[in-house]
């Protein structure tokens, strides 16, 4: 069952509400301010799925409200309700990172309809690049398999499965998912980078296709570097629990083939070739803050960043590669 918390201060819009959700099997939870409705979200973390937030309250308005939200469980899916004479502004939220609104007078087939549509919209978004579905809606089939020069990321949490043993299995889903992947996966978006999926600890970026920029492998090591100063300061805060999430970082830069592959079972866009087996054997060498990139990477990005020489790395599918730097910071 899907729980839906309901946050309007006019009596009347709650009650209706939650009649017409329970009716669709929701349950429904109430609060008649934005302070209220954050101080549920707390209590009910893992249980509270969408927010439905009236847009004009006294105190905390609907947008404050369900940003301040965002921030407790970025998972929730947030939902504007507004009437049409605000209309114009609850559009605006939504490039708030809210993922929808609602208008009232509201139509109850349409408003079960729309919350709907806003929950698979947000779980979609979890599943594919959302650059990826800006093309296939401007393009149709436009992401057929093609050869493209990208810098691949890969991050991975250095012996994760000691990590695994001392916390417990709701601990390290906890763990992993507030404090490890969200930030890193929005650090990815931050540098208009792909998030292509995550395999197991590791985390794979690319950067440079569906969308690519000049400076692909410059917003690369640029994203890994912000990664690295924010997993310092995350350890720093739950240094408390006797707990750290060392990660490693490899870069590497070249042509590859990226595209949609897979069956009729499933497809992911993603990239494939030797640029990303090399991307993540550097990430596999890399000891705890280290961001180990190819040659072909330093050459693209020496002019920005202060580097290290690395010698006497024995990395498989390296042949014919040159040296490789760790870098230490910007210039």
């Amino acid at each position: 069952m899907i729980n839906i918390l309901v946050v309007d201060d006019e009596e009347g819009i709650r009650i209706a509400l939650q009649k017409v959700l329970k009716k669709d099997g929701y349950e429904v939870f109430l609060a008649e301010s934005g302070a209220e409705g954050i101080d549920i979200v707390k209590k009910q973390i893992n249980e509270i799925e969408t927010v439905i937030s009236d847009f004009k309250m006294p105190g905390l308005d609907g947008l404050e409200t369900l940003q301040q939200i965002g921030r407790i469980n970025p998972e929730i899916t947030r939902i504007i309700l507004t009437g049409y004479a605000t209309l114009e502004r609850a559009i605006e939220s939504v490039n708030s990172d809210i993922d929808g609104f609602l208008t009232k007078p509201f139509d109850n087939n349409i408003l079960k309809m729309k919350i709907k549509e806003f929950h698979i919209k947000k779980r979609l978004k979890q599943f594919v690049p959302f650059q990826v579905l800006e093309e296939l809606q401007k393009y149709g089939n436009g992401l057929n398999p093609q050869n493209r020069k990208v810098s691949v990321i890969f991050t991975d949490i250095r012996d994760f499965s000691g990590l695994s043993k001392r916390i417990s299995t709701l601990e390290l889903s906890e763990l992993l998912n507030m404090h490890y992947f969200h930030p890193l996966d929005n650090i990815i978006f931050e540098y208009n980078g792909t998030l292509d999926k995550h395999i197991g600890d590791s985390i794979m970026g690319i950067f440079g296709a569906p969308i690519s920029h000049e400076d692909d492998a410059y917003r690369a090591v640029s994203c890994a570097i912000k990664m690295r100063d924010k997993m310092a300061e995350i350890n720093n805060k739950i240094n408390n629990k006797n707990l750290r999430i060392p990660v490693g970082y490899g870069i590497s830069t070249g042509e590859t083939m990226v595209g949609i592959f897979g069956s009729t079972i499933r497809k992911e866009y993603t990239a494939l070739g030797q640029t990303v087996n090399f991307a993540a054997h550097l990430e596999h060498t890399a000891k705890e803050d280290q961001i180990l990139i190819c040659h072909e990477t330093y050459q693209a990005v020496k002019d920005s960043f202060k580097f290290e020489l690395i010698e006497g790395l024995n990395i498989k599918s390296m042949e014919g590669e040159g040296s490789i730097y760790n870098v230490v910071g910007v210039l």
